[in-house]
């Protein structure tokens, strides 16, 4: 399947806020949000041209890991079918999608279905998962999760395409064709290979830049050719010169200075970032999407 990134372009995405509240990530406001601000930021983002809106997937956190991961995930599926009624124009990507936590004929099913509620929107980005307890309590196996992952690709590959597996039909059918674009999130080698030899893109999460063209060169070794999109999480950006401490390191000032930081990533061969602001409130968070869309996003590609 082709890229779905246009040739010669950088694009950007944003990973929806509230919906997931690791403390890794979360900003303080987000606790005491919900769907009014979660819609109002998709919207922000719809309007402000960001390829894509995405979601994370956890089922079950276990307790002990609750103070760094936080409890709240919000439903993958539902959340991005919420979602598209909230947009127009932004793809809805999962970032990213256990598929070993599920048969692979119901996320071919769930995601076809997405794709026809959204117009063709969707982008299915999938991993092979890092909590043990959560495998154990879905029932999916964690010593087995890389295998049984490139075996769920295989069979969510040919059910999209042909609307139905092994004598099952499996309907609606999507409205891409020949189906969906799949990305494999992950920064690990194995992660690399994976999304190189099943899927269409490949979705790091959280690699640092002076990793990449090893992981790149990788990617397109294993490819067997330049083709494919390649992701990438940017540092936090913040445009404009912030009247607060971010408490992080980020890229800001005027947008020509953060295009140039950004610009690094394309050299190494990705063409679609995730970016992410620092915020003090889901209106300074929707003044950034939009200011950045407006004038940061424009100069990528100038």
């Amino acid at each position: 399947m082709a890229p779905i990134v246009p040739p010669d372009t950088v694009v950007y995405g944003i990973q929806l806020p509230i919906q997931a509240q690791s403390n890794y990530f979360v900003e303080p406001w987000e606790k005491s949000a919900g769907t009014a601000e979660m819609a109002a930021v998709a919207r922000a983002a719809d309007e402000s041209g960001f390829f894509y809106v995405g979601v994370c997937d956890h089922v079950a956190i276990p307790k002990e890991l609750v103070p760094a991961m936080g409890a709240i995930w919000y439903d993958t599926v539902a959340t991005l079918g919420w979602i598209a009624a909230q947009t127009t124009r932004t793809r809805l990507l999962s970032s990213v999608f256990n598929v070993t936590y599920r048969s692979p004929l119901v996320t071919a099913n769930s995601f076809a279905t997405l794709d026809a509620l959204s117009n063709g929107r969707v982008i299915l980005g999938v991993g092979a998962g890092h909590v043990e307890k959560e495998f154990a309590a879905v029932g999916a196996s964690y010593d087995t999760r890389g295998k049984d992952t490139d075996e769920a690709l295989r069979v969510i590959d040919a059910a999209l395409r042909e609307g139905a597996y092994d004598g099952l039909a499996i309907e609606p059918i999507s409205v891409q064709s020949p189906r969906p674009p799949i990305w494999v999130g992950g920064g690990a080698p194995a992660a690399v290979r994976r999304a190189a030899k099943l899927a269409d893109g490949w979705l790091p999460q959280g690699t640092p830049l002076d990793q990449m063209p090893d992981l790149v060169e990788l990617y397109r070794r294993e490819r067997g050719d330049d083709t494919g999109d390649i992701g990438a999480i940017s540092e936090w950006i913040y445009v404009g010169e912030p009247a607060w401490d971010l408490d992080r390191p980020a890229l800001t000032g005027q947008p020509e200075a953060i295009a140039d930081g950004l610009r690094a990533w394309a050299k190494v061969g990705v063409n679609h970032l995730q970016v992410r602001f620092p915020s003090r409130s889901v209106d300074e968070l929707i003044d950034q999407v939009t200011a950045f869309g407006s004038t940061v996003g424009p100069l990528l590609n100038a």
